[in-house]
């Protein structure tokens, strides 16, 4: 059996004794507290529930901020059938702004702990992601992850949970659309951060893992000339590039491996950005093989449908994380109804819960908090501003389960 094969045999066979445990652990939470349902811990009354959303509505990720937002916004109106409450209990939301800036963000975080919050939410950066998983978990309150992607917050601590996909998902898509990766070679271009990083550890430990040599090109987040590690990778010579970027430089990027003739040379695979990003790869985006998290129509189901129509109403227009707010909402909803002021509690209803979400059948995994979803591989058809993702796979959760990690703590 080819090694790819057998890594991602092995992947599902771990996946599956998972799934088998958490749907017992789901059948045996369903009595803790649905939406709009008194939980049998908690009285009844309606004393709010304090929720604080602490991401990035300005500074370098504020696109993805603003995708969130109108994301959790529809979710909560969904998930609570339009009355904004959960057991009984009003679901107050705090918003605040960590501009990128992870003291910005534990600044907030304290502050809102400190007036009672009981939930937090909403990172969009990695870095920021990794150093609010532990302040969560010290003062024993429910942290739910945003777009932030990076793979070493699961399993963390039991407190901390994510509304979005992982690296590693990432990686098996591409792995899944690449192929025998045996005796091959790849390179990583990435920005030199958590994210970027995470990336690079996530390619290694999948197609490193099935015989391709893996290097890596890594750009400070902060350059705006691209060019020079455009040439890096094109004078690597590799079979194939995975690219890994977030952020305003990312036109840049593409213009740089087009003009040094990477998309020609080599296999060029990248994450689907964001609607506006579609434009930028020109007639090259037709020579790219995408894997994505999400693209507006991708899933086909009645949970995308209600997020498209709530945020479209409201002036917006669904992206590619605007599914991590929904799925945000959703769990929060979830874990409020379960008990209003037990945060022990809160996390064994999540924990194993199964749900319909915006991308289909998702899966809270019990041993390491994975959220378990479908990812997608697309193609764009068109260039410049016709340009317009066209699915080409469905892969199911199981088929892109990472590793279990066990919780730390």
């Amino acid at each position: 059996m080819p090694a790819h094969r057998a890594h991602l045999r092995r992947t599902r066979i771990l996946a599956g004794a998972v799934l088998a445990a958490a749907a017992l652990l789901a059948s045996g939470c369903a009595e803790a507290g649905t939406a709009g349902s008194d939980s049998a811990g908690d009285s009844k009354g309606t004393a709010a529930v304090k929720v604080g959303l602490v991401y990035s509505k300005t500074g370098p990720l504020a696109a993805y901020g603003k995708q969130y937002i109108e994301g959790f916004k529809a979710g909560l109106d969904h998930a609570t059938n339009g009355t904004g409450k959960a057991g009984g209990h009003t679901i107050e939301i705090t918003e605040r702004d960590d501009a990128g800036d992870a003291s910005k963000a534990i600044a907030a975080a304290k502050d809102l702990i400190g007036k009672g919050t009981k939930i937090l939410a909403g990172s969009t950066d990695s870095g920021i992601a990794l150093q609010m998983a532990p302040l969560a978990a010290q003062n024993k309150v429910l942290f739910i992850d945003g777009p932030a992607a990076t793979d070493g917050l699961t399993g963390i601590n039991k407190y901390t949970f994510r509304s979005g996909r992982q690296s590693y998902q990432d990686t098996l898509t591409a792995a899944a659309m690449l192929g025998d990766a045996k005796g091959k070679k790849v390179t990583v271009l990435a920005q030199d951060s958590t994210f970027g990083q995470a990336n690079v550890d996530a390619v290694k430990a999948v197609l490193g893992g099935e015989g391709a040599t893996v290097s890596s090109v890594l750009a400070p987040p902060s350059a705006t000339d691209l060019t020079p590690f455009a040439r890096q990778v094109k004078s690597a010579a590799p079979d194939l590039v995975f690219v890994a970027w977030a952020g305003a430089t990312a036109p840049a990027l593409w213009t740089a491996l087009d003009q040094q003739g990477v998309l020609t040379s080599s296999k060029v695979t990248t994450g689907l950005a964001g609607t506006a990003s579609y434009p930028v790869f020109g007639a090259g985006g037709e020579k790219i093989t995408f894997l994505a998290h999400y693209f507006p129509g991708a899933a086909g189901t009645d949970a995308e449908k209600a997020m498209t129509e709530s945020v479209e109403k409201a002036g917006g227009t669904p992206d590619l994380f605007t599914p991590d707010g929904f799925t945000a909402a959703q769990m929060i909803v979830r874990a409020v109804a379960a008990s209003a002021t037990d945060t022990d509690a809160m996390v064994k209803s999540l924990e194993g819960w199964t749900f319909d979400g915006v991308k289909g059948e998702q899966r809270i995994r019990a041993e390491d908090h994975a959220l378990l979803q479908p990812m997608f591989q697309a193609r764009l058809k068109g260039s410049g501003k016709t340009a317009e993702p066209e699915l080409v796979r469905t892969l199911p959760l199981d088929k892109v389960a990472p590793p279990v990690k066990p919780l730390a703590g």
